[in-house]
């Protein structure tokens, strides 16, 4: 089988998917363009750099005599494109015998609620896909507002063995809160900022690590030190995607407080689960999906730093309610979203379509 992934090539998921395609001794070829281009993912797998001659989004639908042409040399038996905003759309165009369109968020969510031209956009890539797909079941209900085609739930799963947790003698002296997130407002890090500021105040042995880069990066740092805990708050940067389950496994609590429906999947969230941390999330997009509530971890309105507080309070006064949760968590993520078992599914959806 061959597969084209028409996507941006320096997307972590983009990446994870088509190495697993080639670990099954599939044929992966990735087309992006050179913005969303990554060396050093194209020299795992083999990467097309489609001609870029307009802006925005006028450069997907210019793009697409050229990719017409290189898909016609390479002939792959599915064409599975991203984004439906945009190289779903170039996709659409493209018009390919099989052709799967994943959604991904804001571009279901809120680019076909803008204008009426983006609406008709969104119903149009959707109607020349073969298979639509969707990382979570609230994305795919938003989905089928603009079709009445069924849209199949492909969870991003998490890599099980490097997500996993480790026996720990922790005492119950020092709790670490944190997330792993970029620094914007729609992850709610300012939520999170005050509502750990909150939290300190009762449990003054506590610390915030944050980790992750963004645009806000600076203002946060700045409400930490307003709000009296930046001596006990840690913002780590960007760090590699190796080091990111030792860093969760280091936090008592992990939190997820988004403050939009674009929140598709909370793959962060799961991650955390896996490790055995228990989550606090808020009730946006897919989070309220992947987590159940007070088995797994606390679910709290958005944007409700004081919510935040509580629910870390509550796992900081109850260390067998803590282990619990994250003893929970690891067997739901084990049940549901082992990254092998939902890749597969993608595989089996690829075949039916291929036999057909």
């Amino acid at each position: 089988m061959k597969i084209a992934v028409l996507a941006p090539s320096k997307s972590i998921h983009t990446h994870k998917w088509a190495l697993f395609y080639q670990s099954k001794g599939i044929d992966v070829k990735v087309f992006t363009f050179k913005d969303h281009y990554s060396e050093d993912n194209a020299n795992q797998v083999p990467t097309e750099i489609l001609p870029k001659v307009l802006p925005g989004k006028a450069s997907y639908i210019a793009a697409a005599p050229a990719l017409k042409k290189m898909l016609k040399e390479w002939n792959p038996d599915i064409l599975h494109s991203h984004f439906i905003s945009s190289y779903g759309l170039l996709g659409a165009i493209v018009d390919y015998k099989v052709h799967f369109v994943s959604v991904w968020g804001k571009d279901i969510f809120d680019f076909p609620k803008k204008n009426k031209l983006n609406e008709k956009l969104v119903r149009f890539t959707l109607s020349k896909a073969t298979a639509i797909c969707s990382t979570s079941h609230i994305m795919a209900k938003e989905t089928n507002l603009y079709t009445n085609r069924p849209v199949y739930v492909t969870p991003f799963g998490v890599d099980l063995e490097k997500f996993y947790p480790i026996e720990t003698n922790e005492s119950n002296d020092k709790i670490i809160v944190g997330t792993v997130k970029a620094l914007e407002d729609k992850y709610g890090i300012a939520d999170l900022v005050k509502g750990f500021a909150m939290f300190h105040k009762e449990y003054p042995n506590s610390e915030l690590l944050i980790t992750g880069d963004g645009p806000q990066r600076k203002e946060y740092e700045e409400l930490a030190v307003q709000l009296g805990v930046s001596n006990v708050t840690t913002f780590t940067g960007k760090v590699p995607n190796t080091e990111v389950p030792a860093i969760i496994r280091s936090m008592s609590i992990f939190a997820v407080p988004s403050t939009e429906d674009s929140e598709s999947f909370g793959v962060a969230a799961v991650e955390a689960m896996a490790c055995g941390v228990p989550v606090v999330v808020s009730n946006v997009g897919g989070l309220p999906e992947v987590v159940v509530k007070d088995v797994t971890g606390i679910v709290t309105d958005k944007e409700s730093p004081d919510q935040l507080a509580a629910a870390f309070i509550k796992l900081a006064q109850n260390n067998d309610l803590r282990m619990g949760m994250g003893k929970a968590g690891v067997a739901h993520v084990k049940e549901n979203y082992s990254w092998v078992d939902n890749a597969n599914y993608m595989l089996s959806l690829y075949e039916k379509y291929t036999e057909a």
